[in-house]
Order: C-alpha cells, then sequence, then structure tokens
C-alpha cells in the first residue's frame, strides 16, 4: 500500500512538472512570435511568412571578379503587352556580377553629380526607405553576398556596429534616419535601382499605389524624378496600350501582393546609344515621329542615318517587385544589361532578334514600333543582323 502510493505521487510530479514545462514552451513560443512579427494591426497582404526576410540563401564562393552578367534573351517573334510575371526568391533579389566595379563607380558619380535626377523621397516614405535600408545592409547583403559584405562588431559590444564592403573596403553604417542619405548609401554599394510606392489615402484613386521615392541611376528614357507622385497609370501614360490592357490587372495585382512573395519580369528595347543613364531620348510619340518626317521632307538623310550600329545595343531590364513587412510599401526593383549587335549576332541569334523587331507591329500593341523608336533604328539593325 505504502509503495502505491509512493508510485501515485510520482506519477503526479511527473504530470505537474510535464505541464509546466509545456506551459513554458507555449510562453517562449509565443515570445518568439511576438518579436518576429511587426506590431502593427494585421493586414490582409501578410498572407504569407514573414520569416523568408531572413531565409536568405547564402553563396559562400561568389567572385564578383568571375561572374559574368546574365544573358536575358526574352524577344519573341510577336510582341505582346502582358505583365509576364515569374515568381521568384529573395535571395534573388540583388545581382552581382564582374561590371560591379565600374557601374558602382558611375553611380557614385551621378549620385555626386547629378542628386536631383537620380533620388528623391517624399517625407511619407522614410519608413519605407529606412525600413529596406536595415534589412538590406543588416540582414540581405552579408547572407547573401559573404565574400563581399561582412558584418563588424564594435569592441564593447556584441552586436554588429557596420557593415564593411570588401570589393570597396569601406564601412557602411546599419541605420539611417535620412531617407535621402539611406537611398545615397544604397545606390553607392548596390548595382540595382529602386523605386518605392504607397497607396493613395483618401479620393478617387484611394487605394492606387503612387511614387514616393526612388533612386534611379540607370533610367532608359524618363525622368524619374518628374514621374514623384505619380500614380502607376500616369506613369504609364505614354506606353501604348497601358490603359486598355494593364492598367486595372496592374492595379489590382499591386494592391494584392502579399508580404513575402516577390516576383519578377524582364523587357527589351534597342537603343542607339551605350549611355546608362539616359533621361529622354529612346521613346518616341506619334506626334514626335510626324515632326521628325516634316523636317526630313528637306534634308538627304535617311531614317537610319542616325543608327551607329557599334553604339546600338540590345537594352534589358531584369526588374522584381515585393512588398516590406513593416511599412507594408512596395519595393520595385531594376538592373539594367546591356549587349552590343555584334555579340548577339555573333552568338547565333540574330535572326531572332531580327524578327522580333519585326514583330513589334505584329502582336497586340502595333504602336511599339513608335513607341520603341523601331521606325527609327528598326530597318538598319535588322540588314546589320542578317548579313
Amino acid at each position: 500500500m505504502i509503495q502505491l502510493d509512493v508510485r501515485v505521487s510520482h506519477s503526479w510530479v511527473v504530470l505537474v512538472l510535464g505541464l509546466v514545462w509545456y506551459a513554458y514552451r507555449k510562453i517562449r513560443q509565443k515570445d518568439r512570435f511576438q518579436t518576429t512579427l511587426p506590431t502593427a494591426p494585421p493586414n490582409k497582404n501578410a498572407t504569407l511568412s514573414e520569416d523568408v526576410y531572413t531565409q536568405i540563401e547564402p553563396l559562400p564562393n561568389f567572385n564578383p571578379e568571375t561572374t559574368e552578367p546574365i544573358k536575358i534573351r526574352p524577344f519573341k517573334p510577336k510582341y505582346h503587352l502582358t505583365m509576364a510575371l515569374e515568381n521568384t526568391t529573395l535571395s534573388d533579389l540583388v545581382v552581382i556580377d564582374s561590371t560591379y566595379h565600374s557601374r558602382i563607380s558611375l553611380r557614385r558619380q551621378l549620385i555626386r553629380d547629378r542628386p536631383s535626377d537620380v533620388l528623391a523621397a517624399n517625407p511619407i516614405i522614410t519608413p519605407a526607405v529606412t525600413e529596406f535600408y536595415e534589412w538590406i545592409m543588416g540582414t540581405y547583403l552579408p547572407r547573401r553576398f559573404p565574400t563581399m559584405f561582412k558584418l563588424t562588431l564594435s569592441p564593447e559590444s556584441i552586436k554588429p556596429s557596420g557593415l564593411q564592403n570588401l570589393a570597396t573596403d569601406e564601412i557602411i553604417p546599419l541605420t539611417q534616419s535620412s531617407a535621402e542619405q539611406a537611398l545615397k548609401l544604397i545606390g553607392s554599394h548596390i548595382d540595382d535601382d529602386f523605386l518605392f510606392l504607397l497607396p493613395t489615402a483618401t479620393g478617387a484613386d484611394s487605394g492606387k499605389y503612387k511614387l514616393e521615392g526612388f533612386i534611379t541611376c540607370f533610367p532608359s528614357g524618363f525622368n524619374t524624378a518628374k514621374k514623384l507622385n505619380m500614380k502607376l497609370a500616369d506613369i504609364h501614360s505614354p506606353v501604348p496600350g497601358y490603359g486598355d490592357k494593364l492598367e486595372k490587372s496592374m492595379d489590382r495585382f499591386f494592391a494584392g501582393l502579399p508580404i513575402g512573395k516577390i516576383v519578377k519580369r524582364v523587357n527589351w528595347s534597342i537603343t542607339t546609344t551605350r549611355e546608362l543613364h539616359v533621361l529622354e531620348g529612346t521613346h518616341l510619340t506619334q506626334e514626335q515621329l510626324a515632326e521628325r518626317q516634316r523636317q526630313r521632307e528637306n534634308e538627304e538623310a535617311g531614317e537610319g542615318d542616325e543608327v551607329n550600329i557599334a553604339n546600338t545595343v540590345l537594352r534589358c531590364e531584369r526588374q522584381t517587385l515585393h512588398r516590406l513587412p513593416r511599412t507594408k510599401a512596395l519595393v520595385f526593383a531594376f538592373k539594367t544589361y546591356q549587349y552590343g549587335m555584334q555579340e548577339l549576332k555573333d552568338e547565333g541569334c540574330g535572326e531572332e532578334l531580327a524578327s522580333a523587331i519585326d514583330g513589334l507591329g505584329l502582336g497586340s500593341v502595333p504602336g511599339m514600333t513608335v513607341y520603341k523608336r523601331q521606325v527609327v533604328w528598326g530597318e538598319k539593325v535588322k540588314a546589320f543582323l542578317r548579313a
């Protein structure tokens, strides 16, 4: 009987200890959950785990000097205006290659000499810019590219005090209170351009996304500063067919993009300059085309005479879009690539590109032949590619 009481007492002790341990585990899990998620009210966009912002896949043996720029060949026989989005991962947000040093040098020159052209931030976007800055500098870069970016520790603290760019031998602060300074540092160390958008709060356009800040060193024929405060529809108003074919679906997609999801797309055009910072001149309107034709009626020069094949390139952008977890702002990013006509011809895709140039007028938006200036460079470029 005494032995039975001992066994019963022992069972109760084990049960009580088990319940205590279970309660302790639940409390710890709750604490970790609360420190991971933002304190903001629940948002319909917060449908995916924010853990993806810390689960960045490292490239432990990455060497920018031996990494060639990716080759983008998105052209098709007929051009159709679509979003053409693909899912990707946050690990692939930034791409670095052997052009890093020359591109970063040019970006810093533009930031120094033409700051009003390449960056701006409305006060409302400051929290989003600083959120992105702290994540990209404190988490993304050192985890994704550990051979290029390394967190540094101060002697008196076990917390990181800065980020060392091993390629330039510079220490980058991990926090910034100024959006402008944050954008300058982003543009000085990352060869991607970033635009920050928030939904309008009131009025008939409530919920539609508007450009509130940017760092764009390599625009292709548009002045980003003139797009500040514009909605998506206004930014894209010069694009033929945008209002009819893309505006509503773009607005819906931007509004519904969940936290943790990132998408990408690519585009292409032909430019008759190798300049990376191009504020105008790569697009054409019907009115401008008519004026060109009037001027050339009294000239002997042909349409293709201004086209120098040596300076003509296939220009592509690798674009991404994702939502920040705390401020819920959208970040649109793009990296620019250029490929010479001789390079494309040598690799054997000359005919494919020539067919795509013809295809600009055969798809859903024939007006692209004017908008992309195919009417100016098209015949000469096709002749070279097919020769």
